[in-house]
């Protein structure tokens, strides 16, 4: 899944676009409740190796929030790591370059919604 599938599976389930927040940062999407405005997901462009990766060209990723019992074996994983600028404990950045299955997006960014749904 790529960042504009991911937009799309967005809009068609959810029902909501993206916000561009930041200035310094034109292309960072949020993705927040309608509700209660959290974020469920943060979409931005980063060099790899800020991931921890090879080389610094640019990948793109998802932050999603997790349980945090999950959240170390999940990022195990290829294409799973630990959250870019959130807290490690809750959130992972999942790449949107084809290396994680979209199956696996799709039920994290599910995971992600109902973590987030709560006023609190």
């Amino acid at each position: 899944m790529n960042k504009k599938e991911f937009r799309e599976y967005i809009a068609e389930v959810y029902g909501v676009e993206p916000d561009f927040p930041w200035e310094s940062n034109p292309t960072f999407e949020v993705y927040r409740h309608t509700n209660n405005k959290k974020w469920f997901a943060l979409v931005m462009d980063i060099p790899r190796s800020r991931l921890g990766l090879e080389g610094d060209e640019i990948i793109d990723v998802v932050n999603l929030k997790t349980d945090p019992v999950a959240a170390g074996s999940l990022r195990l994983e290829k294409g799973i790591f630990p959250a870019y600028h959130m807290n490690k404990d809750k959130w992972i950045s999942v790449a949107l370059d084809g290396s994680v299955d979209d199956e696996k997006i799709k039920m994290l960014l599910d995971q992600s919604f109902e973590l987030t749904k709560t006023p609190h």
